[in-house]
C-alpha cells in the first residue's frame, strides 16, 4: 500500500531537487489548495482540493489508499509548520505519512529583512475566527509573524489592532514572495488599514516602543489609573491570583472589574487563553483602557455593560474573579456559577460579613467546596523619623471549585 507523500513546494516549485520532482511526476493523486493545484493543472493525476470540512477531505483521501494510488498532498512551506501536517497525521498515523519539507513563509520574509526568525513568535489566523491569540503574541514578543487568509487580511488586521489602541508596532507586509510582482512594505498600522494587498500575503509585526510601565505581576497600586479606594491593592491581588490557579489557557473573567488591575495580571498567566474584564462604569472603563494601553496588556478584552445581561454573550469561562461585590439580590454570583465550567475555580474578594455570609449559604447550597481566608495587610509609614505600620481593609477572599461532571 503507497504511503501518503506530503511535499513543499517553497516559493518555486521548478527548484525541487531530481527526487522529490520524480515522486511528483509519477503521482496518482494530487491534494491540495487550489492555487497549487493550479501549478499542475496539465499533470494527468485526479486533482483532490483541499476545503472544509477536512473530515471530507480525509476520507476521500482514505479512498485513494484503499485503491493502492500514489497520493502526493502539496504544501506551500513545512507542512509540520502550522502546515496540513499534524492533521494527517491524526487521520493515517504517522507510519502511513512520509514528509518532504520546504523553506517556511517565515524564513523566506526573515530572509528579505535580514533578521533571525528563531525567536519570532508565530501565530496562524488562517481559517480562524479568534484574533485573541496574535493580541496574546504582542503581549511577550518584539516581533509576531501571522499567517493570513482573506478574512484576516493585512488591512483587517490592522484594523482590529486600531481598535484595541495597540501603537507599540510597525507592521511589514510581504506580497507575493518568490514571484516577479513580489513586494515588501513596512507601514503603519493606520496606513495598512488602509491599503489593498495582494491575496497572497505574509504578516510580520516588529516592536517599535517598550510599554509605558513593565507588565509583571504584584505592580504598585500607583502604576494604575484607578478612582481614588477603587481597586484590589498589590497584597490582596496577589493572593487573589492566586486562588484563581490560572492556567495559560484559561478564559478568565473579571467581573466589576474597576481599573482593570486582576485583569491584566491575569493575562500574563492566562497567555494562551483570553481574560474579560467586565464593568458598567464609563469612567472605569477608561482606566481599564489606559491601564491596558501604557502595560501592553493586549490579551484582555473590555466588556463594556450592566450584570449579570452582559455575560450572556460571554464564552464559559474555568476562572471567575469578583472583586467588585456580589450585589443584594446575587444574580451576579449565580450566573458566574451557572457559567462556570467543571472543575473551573471562582474566587471573590469580600469586605462586608453579609455579604461572606450571603455567599458561604449560597456555595453550601450547591455543595461546593469552599475555603475562606482572612488577609490583613498593614504598609509602613514614615512618622517622625521613624516607621510605623498603618493597617489597610480587611478583606476576606473565598475560594471554591466547580465539582467536575459524574459520568
Amino acid at each position: 500500500m503507497h504511503k501518503v507523500h506530503v511535499i513543499g513546494l517553497g516559493v518555486d516549485h521548478r527548484d525541487l531537487s531530481p527526487m522529490i520532482s520524480k515522486r511528483i511526476e509519477s503521482a496518482d493523486v494530487f491534494v491540495g489548495g487550489n492555487r497549487l493545484l493550479d501549478i499542475f493543472q496539465d499533470h494527468p493525476a485526479l486533482k483532490v482540493s483541499i476545503g472544509s470540512p477536512l473530515e471530507n477531505v480525509m476520507e476521500r483521501i482514505t479512498q485513494e489508499i484503499q485503491a493502492d494510488r500514489e497520493i502526493v498532498v502539496l504544501a506551500d512551506g513545512d507542512p509540520l509548520f502550522y502546515g496540513v501536517g499534524k492533521r494527517l497525521i491524526d487521520a493515517f498515523g504517522s507510519e502511513m505519512v512520509v514528509f518532504h519539507p520546504n523553506v517556511t513563509t517565515l524564513q523566506i520574509a526573515a530572509s528579505r529583512l535580514k533578521i533571525p526568525w528563531h525567536d519570532i513568535q508565530t501565530v496562524s489566523l488562517h481559517g480562524r475566527k479568534d484574533i485573541r491569540p496574535l493580541f496574546a503574541a504582542l503581549v511577550r514578543n518584539d516581533r509576531v509573524a501571522v499567517f493570513t487568509d482573506a478574512d484576516f487580511h493585512p488591512a483587517k488586521i490592522a484594523d482590529e489592532l486600531i481598535r484595541k489602541e495597540v501603537d507599540a508596532f510597525g507592521m511589514y507586509v510581504f506580497e507575493d514572495l518568490g514571484t516577479e510582482s513580489e513586494k515588501v512594505g513596512r507601514f503603519e498600522l493606520e496606513e495598512a488599514a488602509k491599503r489593498t494587498f495582494s491575496p497572497l500575503n505574509f504578516v510580520i509585526f516588529d516592536r517599535a516602543k517598550q510599554p509605558e510601565i513593565s507588565l509583571c505581576l504584584g505592580l504598585d497600586d500607583d502604576f494604575y489609573l484607578h478612582e481614588k479606594g477603587l481597586i484590589s491593592k498589590k497584597e490582596i491581588r496577589a493572593a487573589g491570583l492566586s486562588a484563581l490557579e490560572i492556567e495559560p489557557d484559561n478564559i478568565v473573567w473579571d467581573l466589576g472589574a474597576g481599573c482593570g488591575s486582576v485583569a491584566i495580571e491575569a493575562s500574563i498567566l492566562a497567555y494562551d487563553g483570553s481574560v474579560l474584564a467586565v464593568e458598567r462604569n464609563p469612567e472605569r472603563i477608561q482606566h481599564i483602557s489606559r491601564n491596558i494601553r501604557r502595560m501592553g496588556a493586549y490579551g484582555v478584552e473590555i466588556v463594556h455593560g450592566e450584570m449579570p445581561g452582559c455575560l450572556e454573550s460571554l464564552p464559559d469561562p474555568e476562572r471567575v474573579f469578583i472583586g467588585g461585590g456580589i450585589g443584594k439580590n446575587n444574580k451576579v454570583l449565580e450566573e458566574a456559577i451557572n457559567r462556570l465550567k467543571p472543575g473551573g475555580r471562582l474566587v471573590l474578594h469580600l469586605v462586608l460579613m453579609g455579604s461572606l455570609s450571603r455567599a458561604k449559604d449560597y456555595l453550601s447550597s450547591l455543595n461546593w467546596p469552599f475555603s475562606i481566608t482572612q488577609v490583613q495587610v498593614s504598609r509602613s509609614k514614615g512618622t517622625a523619623g521613624d516607621q510605623r505600620l498603618e493597617a489597610l481593609n480587611p478583606v476576606f477572599i473565598l475560594s471554591a471549585t466547580r465539582p467536575a461532571l459524574r459520568l
